[in-house]
């Protein structure tokens, strides 16, 4: 078998492909017969799925039909995909490499090259105003320029990220001056985005987003969906699938937008995040919207149990999945009702069929969410329920 990015179903291409453990994988030098649902646009590199938007939308689909299946070894329904609202200009962010000509590009993502690019199609407008306003400044000393924006207020913040900020306090002022909202400083770190030294430099610290409407605070060095007009739409369905009750426990809570769409069902909602700062903006945040039975919580999810009972526990984990210590506890110690939102739905689907299995519990509803057309990427919203 044989993994081609850049190949649509039922194309016949010419490929690079190097071998992998169990399989081949590669990417498309030249397209020799394509697919009817090919469509020709400047795409970002990171489009990888270059098709029809409702062509596009019955492979994820099936993407997530297929790792159920295959993957989860569970039987169920999967509800519809919910398209975006936007097809194109749906991210409210993105990262981009200074080119070494000058402005601000992508990395292929294989050889990691850099990549000029005219214009990207998968922002949204003011994300692309200011990739351009700040491309053509002398970015001395910065590596990638991080931004964030609101569709909610038209604006966005920048993040600088460099090793060093000296000289970039009078450079953001300006940047500000000129029509940012505001604009940070970051360390690149080799641990990871945004896990070193951090500071404000200009304007803005945080723009307000709506979340399909609930507000929450987002900036350009925290985590928070880049496809917000979709995030709040399964935000409000998730908010419907469960019943109610005393306590519910959100892991990997972020600022805590969903964990508002909960707040009027439960008695209390703890909202569970290892993020310092995505802690402090959700704190400051539920306070001024007046949601008084919310609280955030510093812990590691591996510590559930320690929170535990609870009548519902809502789970969105990173791209890796449930980690064996929290599955564990799920199986042995977990609650009546899960809401279980993944990026990845093929260790969705792993995890999804042990807790099934060796849990008791039933996958009541799934429903694949599009928040990245463009891309082989997939959102899914799934609800399990267990008797007690």
């Amino acid at each position: 078998m044989a993994l081609v990015r850049g190949g649509l179903p039922g194309e016949l291409v010419e490929a690079e492909l190097h071998k992998r453990k169990n399989h081949l994988e590669g990417r498309v030098i030249r397209v020799l017969e394509p697919s009817p649902d090919r469509v020709d646009l400047p795409l970002p590199p990171s489009a990888d799925l270059p098709m029809r938007y409702e062509a596009q939308l019955r492979v994820k689909q099936g993407f997530v039909e297929e790792a159920l299946t295959r993957v989860g070894w569970v039987e169920a329904e999967v509800a519809p995909i919910r398209p975006s609202p936007r097809e194109l200009r749906y991210r409210s962010a993105a990262q981009y490499l200074r080119l070494p000509t000058g402005g601000l590009g992508y990395r292929a993502p294989e050889s990691h090259e850099p990549v000029a690019i005219e214009e990207d199609l998968l922002v949204a407008e003011f994300i692309e105003d200011a990739r351009r306003q700040v491309g053509s400044w002398p970015l001395v000393d910065v590596e990638e320029v991080a931004f964030k924006g609101s569709f909610k207020e038209g604006q966005t913040l920048a993040a600088l990220i460099s090793p060093t900020r000296r000289g970039l306090k009078k450079m953001a002022e300006q940047m500000v001056k000129e029509g940012l909202a505001g604009v940070w400083w970051a360390e690149p770190d080799p641990r990871g985005r945004f896990r070193g030294r951090l500071a404000h430099l200009a304007g803005k610290a945080i723009l307000m987003e709506d979340f399909g409407g609930v507000l929450a605070p987002v900036d350009p060095v925290s985590f928070s969906q880049v496809n917000p007009l979709a995030a709040g739409e399964l935000y409000q369905e998730a908010a419907t699938l469960v019943k109610g009750g005393a306590r519910a426990l959100e892991l990997f809570a972020g600022v805590g937008a969903l964990a508002l769409h909960l707040a009027p069902r439960y008695a209390e909602v703890l909202a569970i995040e290892i993020n310092p700062r995505s802690i402090q903006l959700g704190q400051k945040n539920a306070k001024k919207q007046g949601v008084e039975n919310l609280r955030f919580i510093r812990d590691d999810a591996r510590n559930l149990e320690k929170f535990l009972p609870a009548d519902l526990v809502v789970l969105d984990p990173p791209r890796a999945g449930l980690v064996r210590e929290l599955r564990q506890t799920l199986i042995e110690k977990g609650p009546p009702e899960l809401l279980y939102i993944a990026c990845d739905p093929a260790t969705w689907a792993r995890d999804v069929g042990e807790l099934v299995r060796a849990g008791g519990y039933e996958l009541r509803f799934v429903r694949p969410y599009d928040f990245f057309p463009y891309t082989h990427h997939v959102e899914v919203l799934s609800y399990l329920t267990r008797s007690t």
